[in-house]
């Protein structure tokens, strides 16, 4: 076990001490119990960005995990780089890049 020494509010001890004596336990107990209790139930550190934001976007409701029939299909669904490109060359129409320079063309007046 680590010591620490803290400085308190004179007044913060005095409820700490009172709260101890409530209890039957000493000030330094209380104050131990008070941090276990309280670091306990933090959420530990997000290792990385990406971890973060999926994690700030999975509590939001904007992000969740696939449900095993999606899961499978994603895993089983694949196409190599020829299959998509003979998909796109058959689908016709314009190039992408072609309708996006159309669009700024016609915006820039």
């Amino acid at each position: 076990m680590t010591t620490l020494t803290l400085e308190v509010p004179s007044n913060l001890y005095q409820r700490l001490s009172e709260e101890a004596t409530r209890l039957g336990k000493s000030p330094q107990l209380i104050a131990q119990e008070l941090l276990v209790e309280r670091l306990t139930t933090l959420k530990p550190a997000v290792e990385n960005e990406r971890e973060k934001v999926s994690q700030i976007l999975r509590e939001a409701g904007l992000l969740s995990e696939l449900g095993p029939n999606l899961r499978q299909r994603a895993e089983t669904a694949t196409a190599t780089l020829e299959e998509v490109r003979n998909a796109l060359d058959q689908a016709g129409g314009k190039p992408l890049s072609e309708i996006v320079l159309e669009q700024r063309r016609s915006r820039d007046w």
